[in-house]
């Protein structure tokens, strides 16, 4: 709730709007299709996915993977799921030892997994960081022949017409090649890390198309895009049973296995093609073929094209008709139909990109950032949404995860290690919670209370005693560390966030930064919660939190704005600390009003920021964030124009995806954030005095099965 000194201050900043009518259910399905991606280049960014939340495959023009390396510098043609690591020899011995560094710090001596430079640790470090890696399972395309008997290229051909349809998860792709058409149905199982097509040519009949699945080799490097074609001797692909309408594949890399199952409908035979490649030539008598292909830790059988396609058909759907929908259609302004179009396509991607058992990596299940890792403190942009659009169930899936053993031990290990309680939450960490070195991402924080945030939207979602129990023990746990954490400066009788923090806004020495704004209100919030859990519990409010909340340091500020850190008073004035994450922002916007931050003041840091930062040094998910402030402070223009900004990180491509930069040509947060921007400027907040807090006058919303964000 707001506190009562807060809510005037919101009143006069114009919060109040009336609530727009609404009579009738969303048209779903039109709302849908009406952002059906349609393709009709061979723009390398312009690549599309079916998938599964846990299994995502990436397809080009031709509606399978025929031009990889024509794609590799755009969204490349990825196939990766969750289970699908690998790890090279360890045949140097490097430990994990080897990457710690002891920092003076308050002091004391604390000990952090950092990017050593030292000789010899060095490529102990590179190891560490680089094992394991998620891998590119496999490249399934189609081998073009033209009538001369050469290859073709993607350059030959033509007519070219792809779309991929929201509401089935179906993509068609349709091309000629030499004059003669080629029409392909490609969809992905909603249960099996499966994907299977149906083509339909006469060039099935001449022999010049067939299909290919080959196995590229892992890089270990920053980014993997599936297309390391070499080290051919170094992994081994086995065709290991063959039957008239199905064969069963492995592909070995070191003590990594996994399988591949294959079956088609029509008379074909599978024979080895080149290095590491398995080449399905059909029969002549006919201008169809239809095939399955299933990725799978162990060996199993691949579900047929039909039943994949029914399977598409009938849980994409099911998505669609849960949760929350917004429909701007009534609204004149040319940016709702933009707004529009990002919002059903980021739901599209999200689903099909993050909504597994493990925190997803930013760039989903295409290609390799970070050598595929996830990072913790992007869970919040990628997965918070899920319960504000009412579909919980996808949030909670990830939300295992926290509650593994091997996580949370090695979670335990490192507050252990660094000297306080309870579970520090990793940063660049991999499935069994081991915690990757950065000396960027070992000093960061604030993916510590995320874990009392999701179980919040939980409880919000399903509150009741059994809630209480599934999460109480990871609330515990992260709480505790929380509360350990502050240094008590004795000669100032107060707690402090720091020395050794690195903040959101990653622009500050760790050694030398202490008290970031959004740090201490995130951290006075989940304190608070976890309070109130205990309540809810019949426990009793624990005297050690409260006493630490009671001293903890007040927001640091500076002519009448907020600084980003107490210890940066230069927060607005050197150039370099204008750049990246603008994350005081998120002290209200991501948080709600704690009763630290004062409205107006912040009124002054949001105008400041909006006229002075680097916004073309930023990420996807600033422009959510500010949206998301613009929204709480009554100011529903600016929530807009956050949100559609025209820099080049708010790029929104034809898939929906957001773009960033070369090397990270897609990037999920985006997606997440501007959802929980849009659920806030929709639903609003708690004690929100008006509806529909951050849509414009003149636009006409409706809205659906949206949550109100705390």
């Amino acid at each position: 709730m707001l506190p009562p000194k807060l809510l005037p201050s919101l009143l006069v900043l114009g919060l109040a709007q009336p609530l727009l009518a609404q009579k009738t259910p969303i048209d779903r399905k039109a709302l849908v299709e009406r952002h059906t991606v349609v393709n009709t280049t061979t723009d390398t960014l312009s690549s599309v996915s079916v998938g599964n939340g846990a299994f995502a495959y990436t397809v080009d023009v031709t509606g399978l993977q025929t031009f990889p390396l024509y794609y590799e510098k755009g969204v490349p043609l990825g196939t990766q799921s969750e289970w699908g690591w690998h790890s090279f020899p360890n045949k140097e011995g490097y430990k994990f030892e080897q990457s710690l560094r002891d920092y003076d710090l308050n002091g004391r001596k604390v000990s952090y997994s950092v990017q050593v430079k030292t000789a010899g640790n060095k490529e102990a470090v590179d190891f560490l960081r680089a094992n394991p890696h998620r891998l590119q399972l496999g490249n399934l395309g189609f081998v073009l022949v033209k009538k001369n008997g050469k290859p073709a290229t993607i350059k030959d051909l033509r007519n070219i017409r792809q779309t991929l349809n929201p509401w089935t998860g179906e993509i068609k792709s349709h091309f000629t090649l030499e004059g003669v058409p080629v029409d392909v149905v490609t969809v992905g199982h909603q249960q099996q890390d499966a994907v299977a097509a149906r083509v339909e040519s006469k060039l099935l009949q001449t022999g010049q198309l067939k299909v290919s699945l080959r196995f590229p080799w892992p890089t270990a490097g920053w980014a993997d895009m599936g297309t390391d074609y070499t080290h051919t001797e170094q992994h081994k692909s086995s065709l290991i049973e063959a039957k008239k309408n199905a064969a069963l594949l492995t592909h070995q890399l070191d003590t990594t296995t996994y399988a591949v199952a294959l079956n088609w409908q029509q008379p074909a035979t599978l024979t080895a093609g080149q290095a590491h490649e398995f080449i399905l030539t059909p029969g002549k008598q006919g201008t169809v073929l239809e095939f399955g292909c299933r990725f799978a830790p162990r060996p199993a059988v691949a579900p047929t094209f039909a039943a994949t396609r029914t399977n598409s058909q009938q849980q994409w759907p099911m998505f669609w008709k849960s949760g929350g929908a917004v429909d701007f259609s009534g609204t004149t302004d040319p940016r709702a139909k933009e707004l529009e179009r990002r919002i059903i396509l980021s739901q599209y991607l999200t689903r099909l990109q993050g909504a597994g058992s493990q925190p997803p990596q930013e760039t989903g299940l295409v290609l390799n950032s970070w050598y595929g890792r996830p990072h913790l403190e992007m869970h919040w942009w990628h997965s918070a949404h899920f319960a504000l659009w009412g579909r919980p169930e996808l949030l909670e899936k990830s939300l295992v995860w926290y509650a593994r053993p091997d996580v949370r031990a090695e979670a335990r290990k490192i507050a252990q290690r660094q000297g306080y309680d309870g579970v520090r939450w990793q940063k660049m960490t991999d499935p069994w919670g081991q915690e990757g070195p950065s000396s960027v991402g070992a000093f960061l924080i604030w993916q510590q209370p995320h874990m009392i945030y999701f179980a919040e939207e939980m409880y919000r979602a399903h509150p009741n005693a059994a809630t209480l129990k599934l999460y109480q023990d990871r609330v515990a746990a992260t709480a505790e560390f929380m509360a350990s954490y502050p240094f008590y400066e004795k000669d100032k009788d107060r707690y402090i966030l720091g020395e050794g923090v690195i903040p959101a806004q990653e622009r500050f020495k760790a050694e030398e930064t202490f008290n970031p704004t959004f740090e201490l209100v995130y951290w006075n919030w989940a304190l608070n919660t976890a309070q109130q859990w205990r309540i809810r519990q019949g426990q009793p409010r624990n005297a050690k939190w409260d006493e630490m909340l009671a001293k903890l340091s007040k927001l640091p500020q500076a002519g009448g704005v907020y600084l980003a850190t107490e210890s940066a008073p230069d927060s607005y004035t050197n150039p370099e600390f204008k750049t990246d994450h603008p994350s005081v922002l998120g002290a209200l916007g991501v948080m709600p009003a704690t009763g630290q931050v004062d409205a107006a003041t912040m009124r002054r840091t949001f105008d400041l920021v909006w006229k002075d930062w680097s916004w073309d040094k930023t990420w996807g998910w600033d422009f959510p964030m500010t949206s998301m402030t613009a929204t709480r402070l009554g100011m529903p223009d600016k929530a807009v124009d956050a949100l559609l900004m025209k820099v080049q990180k708010n790029t929104y491509l034809p898939s929906g995806h957001n773009y960033q930069e070369d090397r990270l040509p897609i990037y999920l947060p985006g997606n997440g954030g501007l959802l929980s921007a849009v659920a806030l400027m929709c639903a609003g907040y708690d004690g929100c005095p008006t509806e529909n807090p951050g849509i414009p006058k003149g636009w006409t919303v409706r809205w659906e099965g949206l949550s109100k964000m705390p």
